[in-house]
C-alpha cells in the first residue's frame, strides 16, 4: 500500500472514488470541486493505492484558519473527506490515511486534526472515535426560503 500526492495521471481514479462517498454529486460538480483541491495552496488530494497500483482509497485535506469547533489554534488540519473501497475496508487503509493526514498536519504547522459526519453517518462515528478522534459538537442545519421563485 502506498499513499502519494493526487497527481494529473491520477485524477480520473481520485475522480471515481470520490462519486462513490458523495454520490449526490454530478460528475461535473465533482470534477470542479477535485481541481479547485488540486490548485489550491491551501488543500490537498492523497491516494492510497494498493500493490498493483490501483488507487482504493482516498483522502483530502485542507487547512482551515476560520472557526473549527474545539480547536486550540489556528490554522487546523481537517479532514475534508475520507473513502477507501470496500473490498479494502477493515485493514488499516482508513488508519493509515489518518496517520498520513497527522504527519501532513504537523508538516503544515498544525497541532490538531479535524473532520466531521453527517449526525446519522454511525460508520463514519465509529471510525473517527478508533481513531482517536474526540466528538466536540453535534449540529442539526436548517434553511427558510424567503423568496418564491
Amino acid at each position: 500500500m502506498r499513499i502519494t500526492a493526487v497527481g494529473q495521471d491520477d485524477f480520473n481514479e481520485w475522480l471515481g472514488l470520490a462519486l462513490k462517498l458523495w454520490p449526490d454529486n454530478s460528475a461535473e460538480e465533482m470534477r470542479v470541486t477535485l481541481t479547485e483541491i488540486f490548485e489550491s495552496p491551501r488543500e490537498a488530494g492523497f491516494l492510497v493505492k494498493n500493490e498493483a497500483g490501483r488507487a482504493i482509497g482516498f483522502i483530502d485535506l485542507s487547512l482551515r484558519y476560520e472557526y473549527i469547533a474545539g480547536a486550540s489554534r489556528s490554522p487546523v488540519a481537517y479532514v475534508e473527506g475520507i473513502y477507501v473501497e470496500e473490498d479494502y475496508q477493515k485493514q488499516g487503509v482508513g488508519k493509515a490515511l489518518i496517520h498520513f493526514a497527522e504527519q501532513w498536519a504537523l508538516e503544515q504547522g498544525c497541532i490538531e486534526l479535524a473532520s466531521d459526519a453527517l449526525l446519522d453517518n454511525a460508520v463514519s462515528h465509529a471510525f473517527h472515535q478508533r481513531m482517536g478522534f474526540q466528538e466536540v459538537e453535534r449540529v442539526v442545519a436548517y434553511i427558510k426560503p424567503i423568496l418564491s421563485e
